[in-house]
């Protein structure tokens, strides 16, 4: 029988970095997303994870540009309100199903599984860190704009990031 683990927010952030104008990084995180886990055992082999992140919780500390990133131009949050994720496989790595902006595709990402202890309320949790990299053309992100000097505003490449926590079920 499957063990569910919950993820605990006020322990988790998703966070992202893309390069601006060819010469520095933006970063970014979404404040409102969810996860759990379904896991044989605590060496969670086998364990199937699920992940929905609310687009319109995207913040990159810019409040033009995080709405030209929810705007059709990008994420179209109002028409595609959620970024899911499902897995397929986990080791040290993840690999799983990533729909963004209405369109599926296969990722995998590096995890680094932190270990399990019990909180001071009894709560026994579980701690993974992850990170990989995407390319948002192919999830239809398309909007750039040519520099001057050359290059392009935005890069296709995104990197993501998670630490993450979650609770165990009774």
């Amino acid at each position: 029988m499957a063990t569910k683990w919950n993820l605990d927010p006020a322990h988790s952030e998703i966070t992202f970095k893309v390069k601006h104008m060819m010469i520095s990084n933006i970063k970014g995180n979404f404040t409102n997303f969810n996860a759990e886990i379904d896991a044989d055992d605590d060496t969670f082999a086998n364990a199937k994870t699920t992940a929905t992140i609310q687009v319109d919780s995207i913040s990159t500390h810019n409040a033009d540009r995080d709405n030209h990133l929810k705007s059709a131009e990008f994420f179209n949050a109002e028409a595609n309100p959620t970024i899911t994720f499902e897995s397929t496989a986990l080791n040290n790595s993840i690999t799983g199903n990533l729909t963004i902006n209405g369109v599926t595709k296969p990722v995998t990402l590096d995890v680094d599984f932190g270990g399990i202890n019990v909180d001071p309320w009894g709560n026994t949790k579980a701690g993974f860190s992850f990170e990989g990299k995407i390319n948002r053309k192919d999830f239809g992100l398309n909007w750039n704009a040519a520099l001057e000097a050359g290059g392009v505003m935005v890069s296709e490449d995104v990197k993501i990031a998670g630490e993450l926590q979650f609770v165990k079920q009774a």
